[in-house]
């Protein structure tokens, strides 16, 4: 089959292109590379179609989806505390541009996988968080996944068939820039012997997935008989910052202590994903545990 990927160039959408390929479908790259990196998909560039296009050029986005069989979309900017500074630019790129998406979607009929966020909840009145729990983000890069998946329900009303996938914490290799999660931020800071910067007392709780178990649930989910919904996308389990930051400075091999610095703004508490729904009906449950995704860091 024929795919494009938005955002094909970045962290998540180049593991997905990757994927593709190993599977032999046909793939058409969507990036402005303003974040994303050619080198991410060096070893699968002679198989892929390349196009340096911005999602916000619905003229050019319109051409190459009306000869697909379904997109992944997952261009965005995810940068929670730059959104504060750059929140007409986040809301440009990841709201305007999502509906130029849905909008050709609809045109011709194609189904489309999107990157929606566990940001969408904020901080949750229970954990684990199920997909009907309250939509209430506390930044604005949430507030732009939150517009996003209104669109999508009314562009669902009119028979487009869309599902978002509420992705978790996501951690990986080639994970850097505005993408970087804490994991990337303390393998950084290790690599070079610094102490792994806490922001906040420690006791925030995360529910890590990798980059590789998201990229088979985006797959999935395209492969799937389910026309539309949202899925969250993570284990199920959560670790607190401080017993990362002291699993990984064990890993290290090195003789520190993390650095503890004032919380966040904007920074949730506590994010745990109940995968019930995720397992019924897109057949998909991570594989990889924390430990061993963590040891592959050390290991390069």
């Amino acid at each position: 089959m024929k795919f494009a990927v938005t955002g094909g160039a970045g962290f998540v959408g180049s593991y997905l292109v990757k994927r593709l390929i190993k599977e032999n479908h046909d793939v058409i790259v969507i990036d402005n590379l303003y974040r994303g990196k050619l080198e991410n998909l060096k070893e699968v560039f002679d198989k892929i179609q390349f196009q340096k296009i911005d999602i916000r050029d619905f003229d050019s986005m319109r051409n190459i989806i009306k000869n697909t069989d379904g997109v992944f979309h997952e261009a965005a900017l995810t940068d929670v505390q730059e959104s504060f500074t750059k929140q007409d630019e986040y809301v440009d790129v990841n709201v305007k541009g999502t509906e130029n998406v849905f909008k050709i979607a609809r045109e011709f009929g194609t189904k489309i996988i999107y990157a929606s966020s566990s940001s969408v909840y904020g901080n949750p009145e229970k954990t684990p968080i199920a997909e009907d729990s309250k939509r209430t983000p506390i930044n604005p890069y949430g507030n732009t996944k939150l517009e996003d998946e209104f669109l999508a329900e009314k562009y669902v009303e009119n028979g487009v068939s869309i599902i978002g996938l509420r992705y978790f914490n996501i951690y990986g290799k080639g994970q850097t820039g505005s993408y970087a999660g804490v994991i990337t931020k303390f393998i950084n800071n290790l690599k070079e012997k610094r102490q792994p910067v806490i922001f906040g007392n420690g006791e925030q709780k995360r529910d890590f997935i990798f980059v590789e178990d998201v990229a088979r649930a985006n797959i999935a989910a395209m492969k799937s008989n389910v026309k539309n919904g949202f899925f969250n996308v993570g284990t199920g389990m959560v670790t607190s910052i401080k017993q990362l930051a002291d699993q990984m400075i064990e890993l290290s091999g090195l003789e520190l202590e993390p650095k503890y610095e004032k919380p966040l703004v904007g920074d949730v508490f506590t994010s745990q994903a109940d995968t019930t729904l995720t397992k019924k009906l897109l057949n998909w449950e991570y594989q990889t545990e924390l430990s061993d995704g963590l040891k592959i860091f050390f290991s390069l």
